[in-house]
Protein backbone atom coordinates (compact mmCIF):
# COMPACT_ATOMS: atom_id res chain seq x y z
CA UNK A 1 0.00 0.00 0.00
CA UNK A 2 1.51 3.45 -0.87
CA UNK A 3 -0.76 5.78 1.13
CA UNK A 4 -0.83 9.42 -0.10
CA UNK A 5 -0.76 8.02 -4.11
CA UNK A 6 -4.75 9.58 -4.14
CA UNK A 7 -3.87 13.04 -3.54
CA UNK A 8 -4.10 15.38 -6.47
CA UNK A 9 -5.93 12.80 -9.08
CA UNK A 10 -9.12 12.53 -10.38
CA UNK A 11 -11.41 9.94 -8.77
CA UNK A 12 -12.61 6.88 -10.81
CA UNK A 13 -16.49 7.23 -11.80
CA UNK A 14 -17.41 4.27 -9.86
CA UNK A 15 -20.73 2.77 -9.72
CA UNK A 16 -21.53 1.67 -6.15
CA UNK A 17 -23.84 -0.14 -4.36
CA UNK A 18 -25.49 2.44 -1.56
CA UNK A 19 -27.76 2.12 1.57
CA UNK A 20 -29.56 5.83 1.65
CA UNK A 21 -32.06 7.23 3.30
CA UNK A 22 -33.95 3.60 3.55
CA UNK A 23 -33.58 2.25 0.00
CA UNK A 24 -30.69 0.83 -1.58
CA UNK A 25 -29.73 1.85 -5.25
CA UNK A 26 -27.07 1.97 -7.59
CA UNK A 27 -25.03 5.83 -7.60
CA UNK A 28 -22.15 6.96 -9.91
CA UNK A 29 -19.39 9.21 -7.96
CA UNK A 30 -19.98 11.51 -10.96
CA UNK A 31 -23.45 11.96 -9.20
CA UNK A 32 -21.30 14.70 -6.56
CA UNK A 33 -19.65 16.08 -9.23
CA UNK A 34 -19.55 20.28 -8.05
CA UNK A 35 -19.78 19.18 -4.18
CA UNK A 36 -17.19 18.75 -1.82
CA UNK A 37 -17.45 15.01 -1.29
CA UNK A 38 -16.15 13.64 2.09
CA UNK A 39 -15.71 10.00 1.39
CA UNK A 40 -14.72 8.23 4.86
CA UNK A 41 -14.45 4.30 4.81
CA UNK A 42 -14.75 2.29 8.04
CA UNK A 43 -13.86 -1.32 8.94
CA UNK A 44 -17.44 -3.00 10.02
CA UNK A 45 -20.54 -2.66 10.53
CA UNK A 46 -21.62 -4.29 14.05
CA UNK A 47 -18.52 -2.86 15.65
CA UNK A 48 -17.12 -1.15 18.69
CA UNK A 49 -15.64 2.22 17.19
CA UNK A 50 -17.23 2.45 14.01
CA UNK A 51 -21.18 3.95 15.00
CA UNK A 52 -19.23 6.46 17.37
CA UNK A 53 -17.88 7.57 14.29
CA UNK A 54 -20.53 7.61 11.62
CA UNK A 55 -22.87 8.72 14.71
CA UNK A 56 -20.47 11.96 15.01
CA UNK A 57 -20.93 12.37 10.99
CA UNK A 58 -24.63 12.34 11.35
CA UNK A 59 -24.57 14.82 13.84
CA UNK A 60 -22.54 17.33 11.78
CA UNK A 61 -24.07 16.65 8.37
CA UNK A 62 -25.95 19.70 8.46
CA UNK A 63 -22.82 21.92 9.45
CA UNK A 64 -20.97 20.12 6.24
CA UNK A 65 -23.71 20.34 3.92
CA UNK A 66 -23.93 24.76 4.57
CA UNK A 67 -19.86 24.03 3.15
CA UNK A 68 -21.60 22.16 0.30
CA UNK A 69 -20.31 18.79 1.40
CA UNK A 70 -21.98 15.49 1.42
CA UNK A 71 -20.94 13.15 3.24
CA UNK A 72 -20.04 9.41 2.07
CA UNK A 73 -18.90 6.27 4.36
CA UNK A 74 -17.65 3.24 2.63
CA UNK A 75 -17.27 -0.49 4.15
CA UNK A 76 -16.45 -3.69 2.90
CA UNK A 77 -20.31 -4.90 4.18
CA UNK A 78 -23.35 -5.13 2.11
CA UNK A 79 -26.20 -2.81 1.58
CA UNK A 80 -27.74 -5.11 3.64
CA UNK A 81 -26.18 -4.86 6.45
CA UNK A 82 -25.67 -1.55 6.30
CA UNK A 83 -30.14 -1.09 5.95
CA UNK A 84 -30.11 -3.34 9.01
CA UNK A 85 -27.42 -1.68 10.96
CA UNK A 86 -29.19 2.04 10.85
CA UNK A 87 -32.60 1.02 11.20
CA UNK A 88 -32.20 -0.92 14.26
CA UNK A 89 -29.04 1.06 15.99
CA UNK A 90 -29.10 4.33 14.31
CA UNK A 91 -32.05 5.65 12.68
CA UNK A 92 -30.05 9.15 12.90
CA UNK A 93 -27.88 8.34 9.52
CA UNK A 94 -29.18 9.70 6.83
CA UNK A 95 -25.78 10.03 4.26
CA UNK A 96 -25.39 7.34 1.69
CA UNK A 97 -23.19 4.47 3.16
CA UNK A 98 -21.41 2.60 -0.08
CA UNK A 99 -21.51 -1.96 0.25
CA UNK A 100 -18.44 -2.08 -1.48
CA UNK A 101 -18.58 -6.16 -1.29
CA UNK A 102 -16.63 -6.31 -4.54
CA UNK A 103 -14.17 -4.05 -3.09
CA UNK A 104 -13.41 -1.99 -6.13
CA UNK A 105 -14.39 1.67 -4.46
CA UNK A 106 -11.70 0.26 -1.43
CA UNK A 107 -9.06 -1.23 -4.48
CA UNK A 108 -9.36 1.88 -5.98
CA UNK A 109 -8.84 4.20 -2.93
CA UNK A 110 -5.99 1.84 -1.96
CA UNK A 111 -7.70 1.31 1.49
CA UNK A 112 -7.79 -2.23 1.78
CA UNK A 113 -6.67 -4.16 4.44
CA UNK A 114 -5.62 -7.27 2.72
CA UNK A 115 -5.07 -10.19 4.86
CA UNK A 116 -8.28 -9.07 6.83
CA UNK A 117 -10.61 -8.24 3.90
CA UNK A 118 -11.50 -5.00 5.31
CA UNK A 119 -10.27 -1.33 4.94
CA UNK A 120 -8.70 1.20 7.24
CA UNK A 121 -9.68 4.31 8.56
CA UNK A 122 -9.39 6.49 5.59
CA UNK A 123 -10.69 10.06 5.12
CA UNK A 124 -10.91 11.35 1.40
CA UNK A 125 -11.56 14.87 1.04
CA UNK A 126 -12.78 15.54 -2.56
CA UNK A 127 -13.13 19.08 -4.27
CA UNK A 128 -15.78 19.82 -6.90
CA UNK A 129 -13.95 18.61 -10.04
CA UNK A 130 -13.47 15.28 -8.28
CA UNK A 131 -9.63 15.62 -7.23
CA UNK A 132 -8.57 14.46 -4.14
CA UNK A 133 -7.51 16.93 -1.92
CA UNK A 134 -6.75 15.25 1.85
CA UNK A 135 -6.38 11.71 2.72
CA UNK A 136 -5.63 10.80 6.20
CA UNK A 137 -5.70 6.84 7.26
CA UNK A 138 -5.34 5.12 10.62
CA UNK A 139 -5.46 2.00 12.07
CA UNK A 140 -8.53 0.00 13.21
CA UNK A 141 -8.38 1.02 16.69
CA UNK A 142 -8.59 4.90 16.32
CA UNK A 143 -10.91 6.95 15.31
CA UNK A 144 -11.29 10.02 13.48
CA UNK A 145 -11.95 13.44 14.32
CA UNK A 146 -14.86 15.24 11.98
CA UNK A 147 -15.08 18.20 13.82
CA UNK A 148 -11.21 18.10 11.71
CA UNK A 149 -12.29 17.10 9.40
CA UNK A 150 -15.14 19.72 8.94
CA UNK A 151 -11.91 22.25 9.67
CA UNK A 152 -9.98 20.61 6.18
CA UNK A 153 -12.94 20.87 4.01
CA UNK A 154 -13.18 24.51 5.41
CA UNK A 155 -9.57 25.38 4.77
CA UNK A 156 -10.02 23.82 1.34
CA UNK A 157 -12.39 26.01 0.43
CA UNK A 158 -10.28 29.14 1.35
CA UNK A 159 -8.04 28.23 -1.55
CA UNK A 160 -5.22 29.63 0.53
CA UNK A 161 -2.41 28.25 3.05
CA UNK A 162 -4.09 28.14 6.04
CA UNK A 163 -1.40 27.45 9.03
CA UNK A 164 -1.47 24.98 12.15
CA UNK A 165 -5.09 24.82 13.89
CA UNK A 166 -6.81 27.62 11.57
CA UNK A 167 -10.17 28.14 12.55
CA UNK A 168 -12.92 29.52 9.60
CA UNK A 169 -13.13 33.48 10.43
CA UNK A 170 -8.80 32.63 11.15
CA UNK A 171 -7.08 34.82 8.56
CA UNK A 172 -4.52 33.01 6.10
CA UNK A 173 -1.04 32.92 5.65
CA UNK A 174 -1.68 34.50 1.74
CA UNK A 175 -5.00 36.52 1.27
Amino acid sequence: MLLGKKLGKDIPDLELDVYSGGKMEKVKLSKYKGKWVVLFFYPLDFTFVCPTEIRGFAAREQEFSKHNAVILGASTDSVFSHKNWVERDMPEVKFPIVGDTNHALAHAFDIMKQDQGITYRGTFIIDPEGVVRYEVVSDLTVGRSVEETLRVVQALQTGDFCPMEWKPGQKTLGK
